[in-house]
């Protein structure tokens, strides 16, 4: 089948992916275009996790003052080179997390930077609601863990619903974003102030 350059371009634009990599995708889907994002992205997550360990001693710090001006985020976010942090995709990326971040209010970027004895509270309160529910003894575990699994949605980033799409989390939306600019991008921290608190 015939790819034209005008689905090419279309495709490029939708996922941000490289020319070449749009091609290949609608070549390998017979010039399907949902599945050519599909296999994108799928493509670039899996680059993603090989680019995982190197290091990111470049970036920027991504400001974001909500409207009305009593809500701000700062949040640094490291790449592996100067030429990618100057890049429109990599500065849109930076904007979109701390505007995620002003919208969701996460507590950490990682789960692992919880205090787990947080997490075991956490733990003993599901377990007594699901009692307190009549939940069979021989379940609780599995109750408590999903409810576990749900307060780390809740509070950590990279396991938030991306505010902007929530068919994806915000780690995917990285990993996302590391496939299309070919470089380990890491969300480091961030800080959000709201006035008054």
């Amino acid at each position: 089948m015939e790819i034209s350059a005008q689905q090419v371009k279309e495709l490029r634009e939708k996922t941000g992916a490289g020319m070449m990599e749009c091609k290949k995708a609608l070549s390998d889907t017979s010039g399907s275009f949902e599945e050519a994002i599909k296999l994108l992205r799928e493509r670039g997550i899996a680059r993603a996790s090989t680019k995982s360990g190197r290091e990111t001693s470049e970036g920027i710090i991504a400001p974001y003052i909500h409207p009305g001006d009593k809500l701000g985020v700062l949040v640094e976010i490291a790449c592996e080179t100067d030429f990618v942090a100057r890049t429109d995709q990599f500065r849109q990326f930076s904007r979109n997390v701390a505007m995620h971040i002003a919208a969701s209010s996460p507590s950490c970027v990682q789960r692992e930077e919880i205090d787990p004895k947080l997490v075991e509270q956490e733990r003993e309160i599901y377990r007594t609601q699901a009692k307190n529910e009549g939940k069979p003894e021989k379940i609780l575990d599995k109750i408590v863990d999903g409810r576990v699994e749900k307060y780390y949605s809740e509070v950590v980033l990279m396991e938030q619903p991306y505010v902007k799409d929530n068919d994806k989390t915000v780690g995917d939306y990285l990993k996302e974003t590391i496939g299309s600019l070919g470089e380990n991008i890491q969300i480091k921290r961030f800080c959000r102030f709201r006035l008054g608190e």
